[in-house]
């Protein structure tokens, strides 16, 4: 019998029989089930394998494509409340009751949809390089459009993309990040067209519109909320956060310097230790 440790490198890619579709998912550890929501163009392969297996020593990690990305069938929906539907059905099909939420990027818009359509299931939310549902104070900069919609990134894009261009210790822990995550990627998979880019802008302009009222649903959550930004995020702007300062009485704000938004692919254990300290002690 194998006494190989399963990790997020070799982690068999299973799939949930869902109503319409089937939803991609890999889960490592054992505890309590953490959900892992992606970003823009993301799939089950672009997280990084060290940040996920350091979140396993603690509890049972789960990534999964949304539908219609990656290795899921169906179509990604253009409401970020809808697309949190399959965070629910995904947990519901693992019979998962209680879950701690993880969103990056259009992830942490999705996971904010999940955190109030679905607080019995949310025990704790924790957004990376990401901002709150509803109008943007600092837009996206150019330079993530001129990069993130390329059909295929390479590590320079990657640089601008997630982390910070300006700092050399940021350009290597791109590099060892970017090394990592080649160890296992299709890059096939990576949504790499106009059509299914449409879908997500949609639901990022949904999100912007806010009409389900989650940026005030903020302001009354019971959820604890841990929220990690770079000081430069070309993407998510931290600053985006900075009108609900004193208004949001369950979240902490974090903001790493010379870092862009990617904060857990390039401070991986200190990001790990944040979310560690913060699953211990946020009640």
């Amino acid at each position: 019998m194998s006494t190989h440790k399963t990790n997020a490198t070799n982690s068999e890619t299973e799939f949930a029989d869902l109503k319409g579709r089937k939803i991609a998912y890999r889960s490592i550890g054992n505890g309590t089930p953490i959900i892992l929501i992606n970003r823009f163009r993301g799939t089950i392969d672009t997280w990084d394998p060290l940040f996920l297996d350091l979140l396993a020593e603690k509890y049972r990690v789960i990534t999964f494509d949304y539908s219609g990305i990656g290795y899921s069938t169906g179509t990604l929906p253009t409401n970020v409340k809808e697309v949190a539907k399959d965070i629910k059905d995904l947990a519901d099909y693992l019979k998962i009751e209680k879950a701690i939420l993880i969103g990056w990027s259009y992830g942490g818009l999705v996971t904010q949809a999940a955190t109030h359509e679905y607080p019995e299931l949310t025990t704790h939310t924790i957004l990376l390089g990401t901002g709150p549902i509803g109008k943007r104070v600092v837009p996206l900069e150019q330079s993530f459009l001129d990069h993130a919609l390329k059909p295929i990134n390479d590590l320079n894009d990657e640089i601008v993309l997630f982390f910070e261009p300006e700092s050399e210790e940021s350009k290597k822990a791109a590099k060892a990040s970017h090394d990592r995550i080649a160890q296992r990627i299709d890059v096939s998979k990576i949504p790499s067209t106009m059509d299914v880019f449409q879908l997500y802008f949609a639901g990022g302009e949904a999100a912007s519109e806010d009409k389900d009222n989650f940026r005030d649903k903020l302001k009354t959550t019971k959820t604890p909320i841990l929220i990690i930004s770079g000081d430069h995020d070309t993407s998510f702007a931290v600053e985006n956060w900075y009108p609900l300062t004193r208004q949001l009485p369950t979240s902490q704000l974090i903001v790493l310097p010379r870092t862009g938004h990617a904060p857990q692919h390039e401070h991986v254990h200190l990001v790990v230790n944040y979310i560690n300290n913060f699953l211990e002690n946020a009640k």
